[in-house]
Order: C-alpha cells, then structure tokens, then sequence
C-alpha cells in the first residue's frame, strides 16, 4: 500500500484502495476540504520542521515491517507523532495506577518514599485499557 500526502491543486487527499463501511466518499471529502482542510494541511506542513522523539527510521521500519510503503516523511513523521502519543497515553494512565496504589498505602510511609516507580502491576492495568494483554512469565511468580 503506498501513501502520498498532498495534490497539485493543494489539498490534502486520502486515497483507500477499499472503502469500508462508514467511509465518507472522496467527493464530500474534497468540498469538505475547502473549508476544514486548511489548518490540516497547515499541520502537514508543519510536520516537514517537527524532529519527532522516535526518529524517522524507526518509524519507517516498523511501516515497512507492517507491509506500508511510505515515501512522503511526512506520514512517517505523523506516524511517530500518534506512537508517541500512544506511549505517553499509556505512561500517564499506568502513573495514575501508581498514585491510586500509593494514596491507598499508609501515610507515615508515603511521606519518607515519594518516589513513584513504574512497575508492571501498574503497566498492566493500564495496557489492558488498550486492549494489550499482558501476563507475567511463570519463572517471575
């Protein structure tokens, strides 16, 4: 599957090979554009500057990896943005666990530890609100 962002006349177009059900159609996408698709392509365009924290090739192994060809760096730039905010999702859900986990815990012991140490009973809870499931080997009892 290639993605290429952008067209001649300036707008961003989506091209699926298969529409499925719920799929808008590419007319009403492209009036819709007019009006709604300038801050997008402004975002797009920003996307060319933006230095994203997971670096472009790694980003574009994993596409390559999951079967997507991407030449434009701006979809992989888009790509690493929305794995980055997955990631952070998933980090600040598994802190509010901790925190929950603590404020339970007597007061005497919070108040000398205030340390907040990410471990998998927190991590669990928080990847299967993603629907991640994920169990502890039977060695690590």
């Amino acid at each position: 599957m290639n993605i290429e962002l952008g067209s001649d006349d300036g707008l961003s177009q989506s091209v699926m090979s298969t529409p499925g059900p719920g799929v808008v159609s590419q007319e009403s996408v492209h009036q819709d554009s007019k009006t709604a698709g300038v801050p997008l392509i402004d975002f797009v365009q920003q996307l060319e500057d933006y230095a994203p924290t997971i670096p472009d090739s790694v980003t574009a192994f994993y596409l390559n990896r999951a079967g997507l060809e991407c030449t434009d760096p701006r979809i992989t730039r888009l790509m690493s943005l929305a794995a980055q905010k997955f990631i952070s999702d998933i980090a600040n859900d598994a802190l509010q666990h901790c925190k929950m986990k603590a404020s339970g815990q007597s007061s005497k012991k919070q108040n000398k530890d205030k340390k907040l140490v990410l471990t998998m009973d927190d991590l669990t809870p928080a990847l299967s609100e993603y629907g991640i499931n994920v169990k502890k080997p039977a060695y690590f009892v």
